[in-house]
């Protein structure tokens, strides 16, 4: 199995990252009858599976510093291959007007079944150890302005999500234990290229110092790819093949500014 790079952000950094607009006094939800609107998005980072299915039956925010202001964005109750989300690509879980004002914090709720990994072409039940009922929460402070869509992009890493452990009795079992990072989409850059050739497959990653803040599995049939959700600055963007018969690369100083694509152009492998 190809071995990624290791993500060096530390969990509880990802499930509490704030992101605050300027402007907000932070005093909560408004009370001026003035309405904005959630989006929430999700996509994910590749992973050494062939799918991974996971089965989402709501989506809710939090108004308050306490469970009891909690306000649904919709209900899905559908299943979602997170693989099929990399690249560039997003779903949306869902929006809802809201009354302007902070909201603290976002959970998915997740069914305790529905849930499924493909590896070798066989398909494994995941099993959920906790969350179902309370909820994947992340503390957010998404600020809902008047008559503004606010986006909130969820980076559900499928790799880091995946746990395997053994079982005498029936080999491998596969626990869901998601991890995930939010972003405000609207002060975040991209950055878009293309690998060549396309059949050294490889994985991408957008990296700033030392950690790995953005990865997706370039296009196998024209090795196109996209990393979103970065914020602004400078980057270096690493090509790992995983065809053998390439070499890796590094682009250095390769920068995002907010609500922009930067093309990079071809990036040519080498070979072995």
């Amino acid at each position: 199995m190809i071995q990624q790079k290791l993500f060096s952000i530390p969990i509880a950094l990802m499930l509490t990252l704030s992101i605050v607009l300027v402007g907000c006094d932070g005093s909560g939800t408004g009370t001026t009858g003035e309405t904005g609107t959630m989006e929430v998005k999700m996509h994910d980072a590749p992973a050494n599976y062939e799918e991974v299915n996971v089965f989402i039956e709501r989506v809710e925010v939090n108004n308050a510093d306490t469970d009891t202001g909690w306000v649904e964005i919709s209900s899905p109750q559908q299943s979602y291959d997170l693989l099929e989300l990399v690249n560039g690509a997003t779903t949306v879980l869902g929006s809802a007007e809201l009354p302007a004002g902070t909201y603290e914090q976002i959970r998915l709720i997740l069914n305790r079944n529905g849930h499924s990994v493909v590896v070798d072409g066989q398909e494994h039940s995941m099993f959920v150890p906790s969350g179902a009922q309370t909820g994947i929460k992340l503390n957010v402070n998404a600020e809902i302005q008047p008559d503004i869509t606010y986006t909130l992009l969820l980076d559900f890493e499928a790799g880091r999500s995946v746990v395997e452990r053994g079982n005498e009795q029936s080999g491998i079992d596969y626990l869901l234990k998601p991890v995930i990072k939010a972003s405000n989409e609207a002060v975040t850059g991209n950055i878009a290229g293309t690998v060549e050739p396309a059949d050294a497959e490889p994985f991408v990653y957008a990296i700033a110092d030392s950690d790995t803040l953005s990865s997706t599995k370039a296009d196998t049939a024209d090795g196109s790819f996209k990393l979103i959700g970065l914020e602004e600055g400078s980057y270096t963007v690493s090509v790992d093949p995983t065809n053998e018969n390439y070499q890796s690369k590094d682009t250095t100083g390769v920068d995002v500014t907010v609500d922009q694509t930067n093309e990079l152009g071809t990036i040519q492998l080498s070979q072995n």
